[in-house]
């Protein structure tokens, strides 16, 4: 099927598809880094919406109008469909930030090549290896995928429920949880060196703890870590089904009670 830009409905059509098409490109991981150049991510836009807008028009009943409320919708829409890839990375890269402050690299800074800025040596780290895990299983065509189904979904231009907005704020509790559950090797590692380290200094007081604790800390924090990393990889394998849970989430919440 091609564009018919005369056909009733088609401008409207393809300007609130773009819309759902951008809030994804602006929360999705891969897509939204700054590394990004802006003119890619243009040209990613249109590109998906030119292919996208013949299903696009065939799914709407009637003429969808163009209003400050049916934007935001279909921006809504796309933020969703960003949501659960986009919860993955930030849960890595909050994980890395507890485990470089537990180990003692907190002070340790990096250039992040992502986000362009400077972070912790373990949340650039994280953050990085989460991304490449994502690339590995094919989540950037996964959730282009998700922008196609979701038209059959919810067609273009059809309201959308405001309670949407809470689900999908309170769905980012899901990442402080899985940081939490990413750093906890670490984080119970460390904590059983320093409590060892805290009864040698009250059973050795001529020992000078302080010039060995850091070094012993750091080396089982890391130890630690590489021990975790496959088992992380391993979440992030499957990581679609917490993906098309959170995406079947937040959209249902979305149309819920409307008609």
């Amino acid at each position: 099927m091609s564009i018919d830009l005369f056909a009733p409905g088609s401008p409207q059509t393809l300007v609130l598809l773009a819309a759902r098409v951008g809030g994804l490109v602006l929360v999705a991981p891969v897509f939204s880094t700054k590394a990004v150049p802006v003119m890619v991510k243009t040209c990613i836009i249109v590109l998906l919406t030119a292919l996208l807008q013949p299903m696009a028009l065939a799914q709407t009943h009637g003429i969808p109008q163009i209003t400050p409320e049916t934007f935001i919708g279909e921006s809504l829409v796309g933020f969703g469909l960003g949501l659960g890839a986009a919860l993955l990375v930030g849960a890595a890269s909050l994980a890395g930030d507890v485990m470089g402050m537990q180990i003692g690299l907190s002070g340790a800074s990096i250039f992040d090549p992502i986000n362009n800025s400077t972070e912790n040596v373990l949340g650039v780290f994280a953050n990085l290896f989460a991304i490449t895990l994502l690339l590995a299983v094919n989540a950037h065509l996964v959730m282009i995928d998700a922008v196609a189904r979701s038209v059959r979904v919810i067609p273009i231009g059809s309201g959308l429920n405001p309670e949407g907005l809470r689900t999908m704020v309170r769905g980012a509790s899901v990442l402080f949880a899985l940081g939490l559950q990413f750093a906890a090797p670490v984080a119970a590692a460390t904590l059983v060196v320093n409590t060892a380290l805290a009864i040698l200094g009250r059973a050795a007081p001529a020992l000078n703890i302080l010039s060995v604790a850091f070094p012993i800390q750091i080396g089982v924090g890391l130890t630690a870590l590489a021990a975790s990393i496959p088992f992380i990889a391993a979440f992030y394998n499957g990581w679609a089904s917490v993906y098309n849970n959170t995406l079947d989430h937040v959209l249902s919440a979305l149309t819920r009670g409307v008609a």
